[in-house]
């Protein structure tokens, strides 16, 4: 009878976790959605410049308390431009009177816009930016375009 037993358990038991497996995953997102939701922001910026020249829409680092260097973000292009391009560098970034840090040099990414030469007009890109530690900022920038001629009225 033991042996018998031992047969009906594991098969009780394959059920039971059909059964609990949706309930659990569904427990979980309930549990994580909200903490996720929760770190993911929406950050609304504009740029201007000239046509056919870059135009920096962004930079990206990672400062750590001590005024040294964390890992960088991970950086996706969500939304392309219509009238452009946009490209990441990664180079050094000089600062002082950051936060706590009188003076630093850290590694950092740097994003330019550059549109069609014959464009002026305003574009539009949406970045993805996740930190470490687990925040994102959805980042919608919106490029202003213009030919560098407009000079002062009078």
């Amino acid at each position: 009878m033991p042996h018998h037993a031992f047969h009906r358990l594991p098969s009780r038991s394959r059920l039971g976790r059909i059964v609990l497996c949706p309930l659990l995953v569904s427990a979980a997102l309930a549990l994580a959605l909200p903490a996720a939701l929760a770190q993911e922001q929406v950050v609304e910026r504009a740029a201007k410049g000239v046509a056919a020249k870059d135009i920096r829409v962004g930079v990206y680092l990672n400062v750590q308390q001590d005024c040294s260097s964390g890992t960088l973000p991970a950086i996706r292009l969500l939304s392309p431009p219509a009238n452009g391009t946009v490209n990441i560098k990664r180079g050094k970034v000089s600062a002082t009177n950051y936060k706590q840090c009188l003076a630093l040099e850290v590694p950092g990414f740097v994003a330019f816009y550059k549109s069609k030469p014959d464009f002026s007009g305003t574009d539009t890109v949406t970045l993805e930016v996740k930190y470490p530690g687990g925040r994102t900022e959805i980042q919608k920038i919106k490029v202003t375009v213009g030919d560098g001629k407009e000079g002062q009225k009078i």
